[in-house]
């Protein structure tokens, strides 16, 4: 065997990652709110790139007023305003006639504001200063306060709380007793169980059989077994569904009156659709995102800098880069407008009628339709949502599954969804409808649907059992 060195030439197809194909796929998958961030960070580092400032309206000459006109502005420039303000009684006008002026009544706008509303916490510090404690008992209760979680649950185990404080356990079960007595009743709970219990002690006159129910059976009353209860307390299953009902008025989050719940969220669509002339239309929403453009002063530079060979590559590397993002910005608006387009003409029956008439849709049914990957399309409308007559969606909203029904029209699963909401809401809540029940509902709705998928989806919507609604 001879081996041999020799020169070949050859053509092959590769994939390559450029930077520019990196940078467009990682825009494209950016919401508005993350590519102005994007482009905020571009603006510092690169300084060869700046925002596009809008042209005002050129102004044009006002022809000169008659000479009346000008008579009358001068009379009324002339006018002592000073002197007019200066002696005029400002106390008086605000009386009304016969009546005293009492400066009391008039507050300033800034007195009339209501202050902000306290936090849980220092709502409970402010009632533990209301009380008479010793400043020890003060700093235990003080502690435990810190430690309740937005619902107003305790965190902790009690040995942790107590090494952490260098107290005895007996001193913080006395501050835990404290906080109890603490409103909202259930505050400082550490189970449901205890936050139960103490609201129906506040409460003056509880059914009897509310304490014995939360104290031993309120799984059971949880999935409505009414007649296990009653015949464990030798009772009536009436009197038992009376207990239920009032557990039912008691609040399981006590700390949510103070309103701290989730961080709000501010939403800003990247598409808007409008109906115009009977079609729907779709517009990018590119009032959030800056236009950019090159600097001309780096445009002039670089034509000025060609016996410097290092500003010369400086400024190069800096204008490539701004007009490879100004391009990404533009592909990525072109590609989310294609997409977007083409989810609207296939859901115009959801845009017109509503959730019943939302047909099932795969991403590649928009990729063979747009002309790209579903990759492509899958990017474009991740984390991005569209401003439609019928309310904020996010674009994968309208991506779902869905089911044939007998006559061949197509159900997507949020409309099968709507159905069961429908069905329960109206379902006789003595005997609710099982699984099965809906599915053959359902099926003389021509959607041809199987118990267990009814039951994926009444799971999916958050609608318990049939066993667990009765009564509820």
């Amino acid at each position: 065997m001879k081996l041999d060195y020799n020169l070949k030439l050859e053509q092959t197809q590769k994939l390559i990652m450029t930077p520019e194909l990196k940078l467009a796929i990682t825009l494209l998958q950016y919401s508005s709110l993350e590519l102005q961030d994007h482009i905020q960070e571009a603006l510092l580092s690169n300084p060869a790139l700046e925002v596009l400032e809008p042209k005002e309206p050129e102004k044009t000459e006002e022809p000169e007023p008659p000479a009346e006109a000008s008579t009358e502005k001068a009379a009324e420039d002339e006018f002592p305003w000073e002197e007019y303000f200066r002696d005029m009684d400002l106390d008086s006008a605000m009386t009304s006639p016969g009546k005293p002026a009492d400066r009391s009544e008039y507050q300033s706008a800034i007195e009339n504001c209501s202050g902000s509303e306290s936090s849980m916490v220092e709502d409970l510090l402010g009632q533990l200063r209301m009380l008479s404690l010793t400043s020890r008992q003060y700093s235990i209760a003080a502690y435990l306060t810190g430690n309740l979680d937005q619902n107003g649950y305790l965190q902790g185990d009690l040995e942790d709380l107590t090494a952490a404080l260098g107290v005895s356990t007996k001193e913080l079960e006395a501050g835990l007793r404290i906080v109890h007595k603490l409103e909202p009743a259930g505050i400082g709970c550490r189970n449901l169980q205890e936050c139960l219990m103490l609201q129906l002690r506040k409460n003056g006159s509880p059914p009897p059989l509310a304490i014995e129910v939360v104290r031993n059976y309120l799984p059971a009353a949880a999935d409505g077994r009414y007649g296990y209860i009653a015949s464990r307390l030798k009772c009536r299953e009436e009197a038992v569904q009376e207990a239920v009902e009032h557990i039912r008025t008691l609040n399981p989050k006590p700390g949510s009156v103070f309103g701290e719940g989730e961080e709000t969220r501010y939403i800003i669509p990247d598409v808007i659709v409008e109906k115009i002339d009977g079609k729907y239309s779709v517009t990018g929403n590119d009032s959030s995102v800056p236009h950019l453009t090159i600097s001309p002063f780096y445009q002039k530079m670089l034509k000025n800098s060609s016996n410097d060979e290092q500003v010369a590559t400086f400024v190069k590397n800096k204008i490539e880069k701004a007009v490879w993002l100004i391009r990404s910005i533009e592909q990525r608006r072109l590609t989310l407008h294609k997409v977007s387009q083409q989810i609207v003409d296939i859901q115009e029956p959801f845009l017109d009628e509503g959730i019943k008439k939302l047909k099932p849709l795969t991403l590649k049914d928009v990729a063979l339709n747009v002309g790209v990957h579903e990759s492509t399309v899958s990017r474009a409308t991740a984390n991005k949502y569209i401003q439609t007559p019928r309310g904020l969606f996010p674009l994968k909203f309208f991506f779902s599954s869905g089911l044939t029904g007998v006559g061949g029209t197509d159900y997507s699963s949020h409309s099968i969804k709507n159905y069961i909401q429908e069905m329960v809401k109206a379902e006789d809540r003595a005997k609710p409808l099982s699984d099965q029940c809906l599915a053959e509902m359902l099926k003389e709705q021509d959607i041809n649907i199987s118990r267990r998928t009814v039951a994926k989806y009444r799971e999916e919507i958050s609608i318990p059992a049939s066993y667990k609604r009765r009564n509820s």
